[in-house]
């Protein structure tokens, strides 16, 4: 079974920084696509950033310059850098991981979509 977990969450000051991470584990192969969402009280929820495998990396409009996706695919890793944190930041940080090649109960498996259990980000004014 693969399980993604996120980790980094917190309550920081507006101005502030936090560094989101998420872990991917089990007997994984290849991850397409790796990236955060987020969903804050009464609004759907919303990709935040992501990274394709050997690909781009996009961004909302709204944390353009602020915030930085990285991935490392040796520890199937993805991290968000969050600076200059906002109050309308403040959300639920999810991690999502497309495109998941894995070997499940001994067989090859292949899962469109898998996610975090998410980490409270609370930027104060």
């Amino acid at each position: 079974q693969v399980q993604l977990v996120e980790s980094g969450g917190g309550l920081v000051q507006a101005g502030g920084s936090l560094r989101l991470s998420c872990a991917a584990s089990g007997r994984i192969l290849s991850i397409n696509t790796m990236g955060w969402y987020r969903q804050a009280p009464g609004k759907q929820r919303e990709l935040v950033a992501r990274t394709t495998s050997g690909g781009p990396t996009s961004y909302l409009d709204s944390v353009m310059g602020r915030f930085t996706i990285s991935r490392d695919n040796a520890k199937n890793m993805v991290y968000l850098q969050m600076n200059s944190l906002k109050p309308e930041d403040t959300a639920v940080y999810y991690c999502n991981a497309k495109g998941v090649r894995a070997v499940v109960a001994g067989t090859a498996d292949y899962q469109e979509d898998y996610w975090g259990q998410g980490t409270q980000v609370t930027v104060s004014s």
